[in-house]
């Protein structure tokens, strides 16, 4: 689900809530060393996600923040922000020539660059943030 959240709206907020939970505590994000990564360069992103990026040559930005049954990527376009809500169920990580996020019939792409070094203990915190969801709530397999 991707919502504009460049001004705050209560009916967003509670989707946003209600999709992939309340945003951690301070003390739940100091515990876990940061809840959010540092601003990425979006290398590519899926058709259906284009109309979100800037549409002339400059550098589109992403950043991530860790929810407690999801993540959100924050992308910027201009002046407006948009939230992408990405439940642990439906969420899926590539590490490619950078990192790719899977999720809902859309992919973003991360291009494989200084700001991509410095996100590898965030990566390694979603991974296992992810890990332990899919502990606590099995996928049921089909026989």
């Amino acid at each position: 689900m991707i919502l504009e959240t460049t001004y705050a709206n209560k009916k967003n907020k509670k989707l946003i809530n209600d999709l992939i939970g309340k945003p951690f505590s301070f003390l739940e994000s100091f515990k876990i060393k940061g809840i959010g990564s540092k601003r990425m360069i979006i290398d590519d992103v899926s058709p259906n996600l284009k109309s979100y990026l800037n549409l002339v040559s400059d550098i589109n930005y992403a950043s991530i923040e860790l929810r407690p049954n999801g993540i959100l990527i924050v992308i910027n376009k201009g002046l407006k922000n948009y939230a992408w809500a990405i439940p642990y169920y439906q969420f899926y990580l590539y590490k490619t020539n950078g990192v790719s996020i899977h999720a809902q019939g859309r992919f973003i792409h991360f291009k494989n660059n200084r700001t991509h070094k410095e996100n590898t203990a965030f990566f390694d915190k979603l991974i296992r943030l992810k890990v332990d969801y899919d502990y606590r709530f099995p996928h049921v397999d089909s026989i």
